[in-house]
């Protein structure tokens, strides 16, 4: 019979769970991301490292700068569009979030900073335009 001890549940759960956290009183939410401590490969809510395979993994926090880099407007399952957007950050890792504003009006290379850390609906980033883009009429 197999029985885990406290202090091993209490340091896996410490991890691996806790990939968004409050940040402190004078910033609202602040991310959270793996980084490799083998190969130095940034990473998002993983278990072991994409590259290399280590499961050595330190936690770091995040400065919430990004790019889109691909957005899909969905119009299923709720009564108005949305988008999902996939988000490089700064530090080199990838995420998948909602970026606020009208969906058709987000497309690849707009920077983005992150508004929310957990959508209380989602539970997926959100994140706002840094500068509205000029665009042609397109």
């Amino acid at each position: 019979m197999y029985h885990h001890s406290g202090s091993v549940t209490q340091q896996a759960a410490g991890s691996a769970t806790s990939v968004l956290e409050p940040r402190g009183a004078d910033r609202a939410e602040a991310m959270v991301y793996q980084r490799c401590t083998w190969c130095g490969t940034a990473m998002y809510h993983r278990l072991l490292c994409p590259v290399c395979q280590g499961s050595e993994l330190r936690t770091e926090h995040s400065e919430g700068v990004g790019t889109v880099r691909h957005s899909t407007v969905l119009h299923r399952n709720t009564p108005a569009a949305r988008n999902i957007s996939l988000i490089e950050m700064a530090e080199g890792f990838v995420v998948r979030g909602r970026v606020m504003g009208p969906p058709i009006g987000i497309h690849s290379g707009d920077r983005v900073r992150l508004s929310t850390a957990k959508d209380p609906v989602r539970g997926e980033p959100v994140f706002q335009l840094v500068d509205e883009p000029f665009r042609a009429w397109t």
